[in-house]
C-alpha cells in the first residue's frame, strides 16, 4: 500500500461538521497549518484570551504527525508515517505529554544490529544506531487529534488551504490582514504561518511580499521529511528479537537507507520501519522492492510482512513544494531572519524549521510556536474583540 497520507485521526463531530466560512468581524490572529506547530500557538493564544483561525488546507490535522491506523488483536495501533520519536532533554514535549495525557513508551533498543551492502548482510555486535529516546503509543498524530479537540469548535477550519495574504497600511494591533483561502476571507492583526518556509513562499501569494532577504532564506530552506519516503512493514510477530537482533539495520544498498524497529510497547504489532532518501531521478520503493530488502536482511526463511505502507511525503502537495529534492542549504534551518517577525511585525515563523532548537524535531516545533505567541502577546494588546467571532 502506498502513500496511504488523507488517513486522519480521531476529531470531535463539532470540528468535522463546522461549516466553513468567513468570518465577517475577523480575528486577532490567523494560523497557517494545523500541525503540531500551528495548533499549539492557538492553543496558548486562546487561553490568553485571543481570538483565533486556524486554516488547514487538508481535511486532517497533524500536519507531519501522521499515524497509520489498524488492528492489533483486540486493539488498534498506530502506526506513525511522519514524526516517530522525542527524546531526552526535549522539555516541552514532555511537558505536552503530561498535560494531555498521551500514552508513550521507550524505544526498543536491545539487541544487535545489521549491515547491509550489495554483497549482502551481515551482523554488528550491539546496537550503534540507536539512541534512548520515547515512541508514541497511540501515535504522533494523538498529540494534534488531542489539542483539536481541545480547541474551540469555531476555530479550525479544515480543507481550507491559503492562497493570499494582503497586508494594508496599519499598525500591528489592527486588522488590516486579509488571509483569503478555500472558504472564504478572514481579516486578522498577526499571522503566524506554521508551514514550511519554502512550501509557503510557493503557494501563498503575499501582498505587499515579504523582505528580499527573508524571502531569499525561506526559498532555500530545506523541508525536514519533505524528500523522503518513509516504510512500515508489519510482521506477525517481531522475529528478529527472537534472535537476538534489535530491528536496526544500516544499508548502502537500499533502497530503504537505515531501518529501525517501530514495535508497540509489548513487540504488538510487530513493526520495522525505514526511510528513503528521494532524489530528482528517483522514486518511491515499491512493495516488492521493500520485501525484496527484508529478505536480504534477514534472509530468505525469515517471515515476510503481511502488510507495507509507503508514505512518500515528497507527493505531498500541503508539504512538500515543486523541487523540494533540490533544497539542500540545512544551514537556513532556525535562521536569524525567522526569529524575528516580518512585515510590520504582523507576520511569524512557526514552522520547525524556523526553530534554532532541534529544528526538525517536533520539540523544535514547539520552540517556534512558542516564540511566535510571545511576539504576538507582546504586541497585540489582549483582548482586543473579545466576543465577536460568535
Amino acid at each position: 500500500m502506498t502513500s496511504p497520507i488523507t488517513q486522519s485521526g480521531s476529531i470531535s463531530s463539532e470540528i468535522r461538521s463546522r461549516e466553513n466560512s468567513s468570518r465577517e468581524n475577523g480575528v486577532d490572529v490567523v494560523v497557517v497549518g494545523a500541525g503540531i506547530a500551528g495548533l499549539v500557538a492557538a492553543r496558548k493564544l486562546h487561553a490568553d484570551g485571543y481570538t483565533v483561525e486556524v486554516l488547514e488546507a487538508r481535511e486532517r490535522v497533524g500536519g507531519r504527525l501522521l499515524s497509520h491506523r489498524r488492528a492489533a488483536g483486540d486493539a488498534e495501533a498506530a502506526l506513525d508515517l511522519g514524526a516517530t520519536w522525542f527524546w531526552p532533554g526535549e522539555d516541552r514535549i514532555a511537558a505536552l505529554i503530561t498535560e494531555l495525557g498521551i500514552r508513550t513508551h521507550a524505544h526498543f533498543l536491545e539487541g544487535d544490529a545489521i549491515y547491509h551492502d550489495p554483497d549482502g548482510s551481515s551482523r554488528i555486535e550491539g546496537n550503534p544506531m540507536d539512541v534512548p529516546s520515547g515512541r508514541f503509543t497511540d501515535g504522533a498524530q494523538s498529540l494534534t487529534t488531542a489539542i483539536a479537540n481541545d480547541l474551540p469548535a469555531e476555530t479550525l477550519l479544515l480543507a481550507s488551504p491559503v492562497s493570499a495574504l494582503r497586508f494594508a497600511d496599519g499598525s500591528a494591533t489592527e486588522r488590516t490582514v486579509t488571509v483569503e483561502h478555500a472558504t472564504g476571507t478572514t481579516k486578522c492583526s498577526h499571522v503566524i504561518v506554521a508551514l514550511p518556509p519554502a512550501l509557503f513562499t510557493s503557494t501563498v501569494d503575499v501582498s505587499p511580499g515579504l523582505s528580499d532577504r527573508v524571502r531569499g532564506v525561506a526559498e532555500i530552506t530545506p523541508v525536514w521529511m519533505g524528500a523522503i519516503a518513509k516504510v512500515i512493514a508489519i510482521f506477525d510477530s517481531p522475529f528478529w528479537r527472537e534472535s537476538g537482533l534489535a530491528g536496526s539495520a544500516i544499508s548502502h544498498f537500499g533502497p530503504m537507507r537505515e531501518i529501525h524497529d517501530m514495535s508497540g510497547p509489548d513487540g504488538s504489532p510487530a513493526v520495522l520501519f525505514g526511510f528513503v532518501s528521494l532524489t530528482e531521478t528517483s522514486n518511491a520503493p515499491s512493495e516488492a522492492e521493500v520485501r525484496n530488502q527484508f529478505a536480504e536482511l534477514f534472509g530468505p526463511a525469515a517471515p515476510a510482512p503481511i502488510e507495507v505502507v509507503i508514505a512518500d511525503w515528497r507527493a505531498e502537495t500541503y508539504t512538500s513544494p515543486v523541487g523540494v529534492e533540490r533544497l539542500g542549504a540545512y544551514q537556513a534551518f532556525g535562521h536569524d531572519l525567522y526569529q524575528q517577525p516580518d512585515l510590520d511585525g504582523r507576520l511569524h515563523w512557526a514552522s520547525t524549521e524556523t526553530s534554532p532548537v532541534n529544528p526538525g524535531h517536533i520539540e523544535g516545533a514547539l520552540v517556534a510556536a512558542e516564540r511566535a505567541v510571545a511576539a504576538i502577546v507582546q504586541s497585540l494588546p489582549k483582548p482586543t474583540l473579545q466576543g465577536t467571532n460568535s
